[in-house]
């Protein structure tokens, strides 16, 4: 089932899809159908009762290490992102004015849907509650390094589009096989399979597990392949997985 999360009749509703509408499932408008364009989306994420956590990747990808005149790491390469960071479908991203290379990152976002500590591989499908499309945005002017990228670099407001859907676990056997791709103004410009990730969904709850607690609801964002481009105000981003759904996003000038 694909959830949303929607502010719509000036509060906010929880949503699944249904035959090309949104179908409201709490309050006093359950069972209203919606269209797509009569909401405002937000990031499909229930609300936690603690700090969500939300962990990157770096060059999870051989290809975009490859891109990026790296080798593959090792070993997971991780950095935090805040909760602030992150906006919905069909949202704005800002571009600040001075910089020179701005680009996006389609990624699959992994949603956890069971506290996770100490979780063996074998096992570590069991903690996913769902899986979401996130675009990480990256301003390269702003790069000290890319093995530990800086705040101002993967931390901006407004930076971190995520969605439209949240799709349950259950529903995706197998996140190790989606093909991902996004579009600049409609034209492809990049694409890639989840398979060529260096370090799998398993191996990633497991390494993380091992030395930090992963609650419900907190996000793993597990990196892009390689085809990054640098992007402009007015220009509409797509990040697309498949099964999941295609993300939409548009940059627009930031104020001085």
């Amino acid at each position: 089932m694909k959830h949303a999360r929607i502010a719509w009749s000036g509060a906010i509703q929880q949503a699944v899809e249904s035959d090309g509408q949104l179908l409201i499932t709490q309050g006093p408008h359950k069972g209203r159908r919606v269209g797509f364009d009569e909401v405002v989306w937000l990031p499909p994420l229930a609300p936690v009762p603690q700090p969500r956590t939300v962990i990157a990747l770096g060059l999870n990808y051989a290809d975009h290490a490859k891109e990026l005149a790296f080798k593959a790491p090792e070993e997971p390469l991780a950095f935090m992102k805040g909760e602030a960071s992150l906006i919905g479908h069909k949202a704005f991203t800002k571009r600040p004015a001075d910089v020179k290379y701005m680009h996006y990152e389609c990624e699959l976002a992994v949603v956890m849907g069971r506290t996770a500590r100490r979780v063996k591989k074998a096992d570590a499908y069991d903690f996913v509650g769902g899986y979401t499309v996130a675009n990480d945005y990256a301003i390269r002017d702003y790069l000290e390094n890319w093995y530990r990228p800086n705040l101002r670099v993967k931390n901006r407001d407004t930076c971190t589009p995520i969605g439209p859907w949240l799709v349950d676990a259950a529903d995706m056997p197998n996140p190790m096989a989606l093909k991902l791709q996004t579009t600049v103004n409609g034209q492809v410009t990049q694409s890639g399979n989840t398979a060529d990730m260096v370090f799998d969904v398993p191996t990633l709850i497991e390494y993380f597990s091992s030395f930090m607690t992963l609650n419900p609801g907190d996000l793993i964002l597990t990196g892009t392949p390689d085809g990054i481009v640098n992007v402009n105000p007015g220009d509409v981003v797509v990040t697309e997985i498949e099964g999941i759904g295609a993300l939409t996003n548009t940059l627009v000038k930031a104020k001085p």
